[in-house]
């Protein structure tokens, strides 16, 4: 199927302070935005005093009702698919269970990551006791699978616990499932954790990425999504960059770039 290349509009990608989303695509069936960190998604248990929620000023926006295709954790950016009617949210959801749609991260994890390979490491649900009260507990591990490559090392000269420099790599992540935290989980796996991470990452990593290059988010943002369109049948690709703190963290990292 043809692939469609969308334009993405930077004009408001630094304005979502003042609760305007960037929309990526949109027809009339179908719209992508680039949810910035920090956001939920929907209303939660999880924060009851939260207001700014991206289903409702999506809504509020664009002047219509919207569906959530699928979810990003608060904390990650990038591309959020949503539809105009529950019955095409149900057709893209049915498409992310059946691994039919391509879904493209990038992340500044700890530590040199060589050359590319894949998790296949299946992961225990997390349960939250605030927003899982309601599920079945004890459930068995899931499969989980992520391919992993390597797309820039950087060694910056400053001791931090035990290391006597601060290495990161740039990755990109391609989750073959979506469980929860599984990019999250899956780096700490292989000992090399998302920067920013304060539930599953490295806490003095993440001191020295604050102290030195003032960086407090979590280093994960979707930048890439394609799927089947449920109505035209063509293969929609969607981009985004990743998050305006994130990429400032790579200009910064950029001089201490390595081979």
């Amino acid at each position: 199927m043809a692939e469609t290349q969308l334009p993405i509009s930077n004009d408001l990608r630094e304005n979502h302070g003042g609760n305007v989303l960037n929309v990526l695509y949109q027809d009339e069936y179908i719209v992508a935005i680039d949810k910035p960190p920090g956001m939920l998604v929907h209303r939660s248990p999880i924060d009851k005093h939260e207001t700014v929620f991206a289903v409702q000023t999506l809504r509020d926006q664009l002047g219509k009702h919207v569906y959530p295709a699928h979810r990003l954790d608060r904390p990650t950016s990038g591309v959020l698919l949503f539809s105009f009617s529950s019955d095409i949210a149900a057709a893209l959801g049915k498409q992310m269970m059946e691994k039919q749609i391509g879904k493209t991260y990038h992340a500044l994890v700890r530590g040199f990551v060589h050359n590319s390979g894949m998790i296949d490491y299946a992961l225990k649900y997390r349960y939250d006791k605030i927003a899982d009260k309601h599920k079945r507990p004890q459930q068995p591990p899931q499969q989980a699978t992520t391919v992993y490559e390597s797309v820039q090392r950087f060694e910056v000269p400053e001791p931090v616990g035990k290391y006597q420099s601060a290495r990161y790599t740039l990755v990109r992540l391609l989750p073959s499932t979506g469980r929860k935290h599984q990019l999250r989980r899956h780096m700490v796996h292989i000992r090399h954790p998302i920067i920013g991470d304060t539930t599953h990452g490295d806490g003095k990593q993440n001191k020295f990425a604050k102290a030195h290059f003032n960086f407090s988010n979590l280093a994960l943002s979707c930048t890439q999504m394609g799927f089947t369109h449920p109505v035209h049948q063509k293969w929609i690709t969607v981009n985004s960059e990743m998050h305006h703190e994130m990429r400032k963290l790579l200009d910064e990292l950029a001089p201490f770039a390595v081979g």
